[in-house]
């Protein structure tokens, strides 16, 4: 996940991240790009408690250089697709913590990313939220964003494209089929 998100350089190989070599990017274009181009989900959500859903989700774009109007509507409009156009000037511990993952799910697509690293983002979800988070997943990917996502959990790799199982950082099988995983045989 560090090299996919441009925080670790690989030790060989390439990586093109949307046409750039990332391999080859100098270190101050690579916060740039991290800002940009990708964006990222955690299992802890990290939304700054003292400001509201709105101000969260506005985070991302001070650093893109983003006119105030537009940062405003664009944090509404991501808020208003995650289904929380009426809570956005709730602070996070005024929300559940489905809500507040969608928060973090809003300010992540917020500078309209091609890539969206998810890291165990449904870890501390309950199954119906589980769905809810699936589902926009789902639907950023239809609309052309690549989501990448980290899993534990047999049910949530079955709703995916593609599955590349890992073990002690090497990859054991880069061709599953999702709907063939099996909790006593991958998990």
């Amino acid at each position: 996940m560090n090299i996919i998100g441009c925080l670790d350089r690989p030790t060989s190989g390439n990586y093109y991240l949307d046409g750039l070599d990332i391999a080859n990017t100098l270190e101050k274009d690579l916060a740039k790009i991290r800002n940009l181009k990708i964006g990222f989900v955690f299992q802890q959500f990290h939304l700054l408690p003292q400001i509201t859903a709105l101000d969260n989700v506005i985070l991302p774009m001070l650093y893109a250089g983003i006119s105030s109007k537009e940062r405003k509507e664009r944090a509404a409009e991501a808020l208003k697709l995650v289904g929380l156009e009426n809570r956005m000037h709730n602070k996070p511990n005024q929300l559940s913590g489905g809500q507040q993952q969608r928060v973090a799910i809003a300010r992540a697509i917020v500078n309209r990313p091609v890539l969206l690293l998810a890291d165990e983002p449904t870890g501390a979800l309950d199954t119906k939220t589980t769905q809810e988070v699936l589902d926009i997943f789902t639907e950023l990917n239809a609309s052309g964003i690549t989501v990448v996502m980290v899993t534990h959990e047999p049910e949530v790799a079955k709703q995916t494209k593609r599955v590349v199982w890992f073990s002690d950082g090497q990859v054991v099988n880069s061709n599953l089929n999702p709907e063939d995983l099996h909790t006593s045989s991958y998990f």
